[in-house]
């Protein structure tokens, strides 16, 4: 069918990536609805990060 299946070849790769997540580091998980729950180190990064890029 078609002659260029590029696309085709590429849509199975993630454009994501997970290694460098806000969960990657978490400490521990909600027992029901299995939300991660992020280490102190990881909760102080964030907010210096949403300070600086505040207007």
């Amino acid at each position: 069918m078609v002659k260029n299946k590029t696309k085709e070849k590429f849509m199975a790769v993630p454009i994501e990536r997970h290694d460098t997540a806000a969960w990657d580091n978490a400490v521990e998980t909600k027992p029901v609805s299995r939300v991660a729950i992020p280490g102190e180190e990881d909760v102080r990064d964030a907010k210096d990060y949403v300070d600086a890029n505040q207007k």
